[in-house]
């Protein structure tokens, strides 16, 4: 086990969680207090309670982290595991109890190399992703809301749990309140809000919507050609396409697909203020910088994405994220958390509006 690194817990089903209520330490529930940065100003800490027991479910996965060298990692807890849920994962213990399996992810190697990202590892990976699934289902769940959560490799995991195991069972997409997939080239055919991807479970147009998906990619810049995300066909959706089909699927070719994006902050369309939080080593564990940053869902050249920008402000000095990873990659590291705060907001409206008609 590696320096630093944590046994998993392990239920009855010999399921291995990285978060899970209960588990101590808890990765997906911590201190969330944060640095409030305005554009002008001081700048103050904003406190943030946890509740006892959230109405709803989160079911967790996390991106590509593992730098263990073989093709497929381990299921050893890694410190990459344990900073990823916090970093991704914990801000929604606010308004839901997080599960986040163990799962043996293509490790950052076996990404990078075409020899390695084959039908079988990545089968592999899924297989844990859908064993989890079906474990917290059968002893967790107990007729409880659940969002679906998933970024990067994450979100082609999640997508194709949701096309296996969720879009064609009407009991099990009766529990979603929503799918939260990011950096995960998400189709629907061009124009419309279902289809592609998942034949049932539709784009959600508004804050209150549930059983719907919430997707984008973020990019500071268009997209160019040959991008990651943005366009269907490459990149995640490469991988997508190496994992186990749902029975029946239809498939439609790339060029009568569009990739999906729903701006979280603004789920019906519109340009919106982003609330963003990221992890801080400052005087608390987040900050997060009001203002900053607004966001707009745009598609140009083939390519759908959102559109994020920093108007220039006079007096604020406050850095903006980049592209480290260069325009192929847009903001891919940031997707989560360049609009957390909103992420976490619309599931605590989506998952009101859920317990609300599952009242009537």
């Amino acid at each position: 086990m590696a320096a630093g690194a944590s046994a998993a817990l392990t239920d009855s089903a010999g399921i291995e969680w990285l978060c899970r209520p209960g588990r101590s330490p808890e990765p997906c529930r911590s201190d969330l207090s944060a640095v409030v940065i305005p554009a002008s100003g001081p700048s103050h800490v904003q406190r943030t309670a946890l509740p006892a027991d959230a109405p709803v479910d989160c079911f967790y996965v996390y991106p590509t982290v593992s730098s263990q060298k073989t093709a497929v990692a381990d299921l050893h807890v890694d410190p990459a595991e344990t900073f990823v849920a916090t970093t991704q994962a914990s801000r929604f213990s606010q308004v839901c109890r997080v599960y986040a399996p163990m799962y043996r992810q293509l490790t950052d190697s076996a990404i990078l190399s075409l020899s390695a990202l084959t039908a079988a590892n990545s089968a592999t990976a899924y297989h844990y992703v859908e064993a989890a699934w079906t474990d917290y289902l059968a002893h967790y769940n107990h007729g409880r809301g659940v969002v679906l959560i998933g970024h990067s490799q994450g979100a082609a995991m999640v997508t194709a749990l949701l096309r296996r195991m969720v879009d064609g069972n009407p009991a099990v997409r009766r529990r979603l309140v929503s799918a939260i997939v990011l950096g995960g080239n998400v189709t629907v055919p061009t124009g419309r809000t279902v289809g592609g991807s998942f034949a049932h479970i539709p784009a959600c147009t508004s804050s209150t919507e549930t059983g719907c998906v919430i997707a984008y990619s973020t990019f500071s810049q268009a997209p160019p050609a040959g991008s990651l995300f943005g366009r269907p066909g490459i990149g995640v959706s490469f991988q997508v396409s190496l994992l186990p089909d749902a029975p029946g699927e239809p498939h439609l070719p790339p060029a009568a697909l569009q990739v999906l994006c729903v701006n979280p902050a603004a789920p019906g369309g519109g340009t919106a203020d982003l609330d963003p939080y990221f992890p801080s080593g400052a005087s608390a564990p987040w900050t997060t910088d009001p203002g900053l940053y607004q966001a707009r869902c745009t598609s140009a050249n083939g390519a759908t994405w959102l559109q994020v920008t920093a108007p220039v402000t006079p007096g604020d000095h406050r850095p903006v994220v980049g592209q480290t990873l260069g325009p192929l990659w847009g903001l891919h590291q940031v997707d989560v958390n360049i609009a957390l705060g909103d992420l976490v907001n619309l599931v605590q409206r989506e998952s009101g509006a859920y317990r609300s008609d599952r009242a009537r």
